[in-house]
């Protein structure tokens, strides 16, 4: 029996080693979709507080049958950690058998938070960005940008990036990671250029209360993909319709939230919805498709749930 004075703590170097792949996260995430649908998982909608100092401080909840795990994780995203040679965001998990309560293991929260997010964004390319997309554009070019080019250019025929972001640093950091891969890497001056001759875009900027929008949709080119894992908060609102089908990723967590991402009658469904068949993915080529989330609970406890069945199999977890 695992007690608190030797539960385990699963280290971002350490969960990088169990070498879970893209196939891995996407297939799992919607593993636990499906799950929810058939009453076998269990979450619930996020908790968010907003302190109004530039803090943004959430928690998730989410239970599982197989493996039989409670995962709860809490986060703070903080823009003035910069100045303390932080991470903007921070984050732990801790899992506990969802039969007895007794504690299971300590989850680094910013390598559950980075797989899940872009996995949830693969989960929604699988079935709304065409198969054959060769340009991905990236606003933003942190942690979750880089999570992002991993898995779109494990899944997609990608050739090429667009890259653009407050800093120089990450933003050629972002490049040189795709250069690796083989891809060409253009550093952009402007949002418009990065995005306008993309099949792929990947919003992931930082979150701030108040935030100015200066993303116009009507930039892009027929048939493209947008993921905004950043609430759609960078996006004009009122070029949002210029998109044939969005899905959000919780229809029920949304109804919760005091201010929607997106107009409800621009919403086609969400990521449940889409997983089971119930709302349509791509129609045509030329379809402008976009996926908008505030993150689930049900992403946060599919990684850390894999990463721990992934430690224990190995021996990692033994006494």
């Amino acid at each position: 029996m695992t007690t608190i004075e030797k539960l385990p703590y699963l280290s971002a170097e350490f969960l990088d080693g169990l070498a879970i792949s893209t196939s891995d996260v996407v297939d799992e995430i919607e593993r636990q979709i499906i799950g929810q649908r058939r009453g076998e998982v269990w979450c619930a909608p996020k908790a968010v507080v907003l302190p109004g100092d530039d803090r943004y401080i959430m928690a998730t909840l989410g239970v599982a049958t197989d493996p039989r795990v409670l995962a709860t994780k809490s986060l703070v995203v903080n823009p003035r950690n910069a100045e303390r040679g932080l991470a903007t965001l921070n984050s732990l998990v801790t899992l506990l058998d969802a039969e007895t309560g007794l504690p299971l293991a300590v989850v680094d929260g910013n390598w559950v938070t980075s797989k899940r997010t872009a996995g949830l964004s693969a989960v929604a390319a699988r079935r709304l960005a065409r198969v054959d997309s060769a340009c991905a554009a990236f606003i933003g070019c942190g942690v979750q940008a880089r999570a992002h080019l991993e898995v779109l250019a494990d899944l997609f025929p990608l050739q090429e990036i667009r890259a653009f972001g407050r800093g120089k640093g990450n933003r050629d950091a972002l490049c040189r990671i795709a250069e690796t891969r083989g891809l060409t890497a253009v550093p952009s001056d402007t949002a418009k250029a990065a995005v306008e001759s993309a099949d792929i875009v990947v919003t992931t900027v930082t979150l701030v209360p108040e935030p100015v929008p200066f993303l116009d949709a009507r930039w892009l080119k027929a048939g493209v993909f947008a993921t905004m894992t950043d609430l759609a908060l960078p996006w004009l609102p009122e070029t949002m319709a210029v998109f044939d089908r969005i899905v959000i990723d919780d229809l029920v967590q949304e109804a919760t939230m005091s201010r929607p991402m997106i107009k409800p009658e621009l919403v086609a469904g969400d990521l449940t919805g889409l997983v089971g068949g119930d709302v349509s993915g791509r129609q045509s080529a030329s379809e402008r498709t976009a996926f908008a989330f505030r993150g689930i609970a049900v992403g946060d406890l599919a990684i850390a749930g894999l990463a721990f069945v992934r430690a224990k199999a190995i021996g990692a977890l033994d006494d």
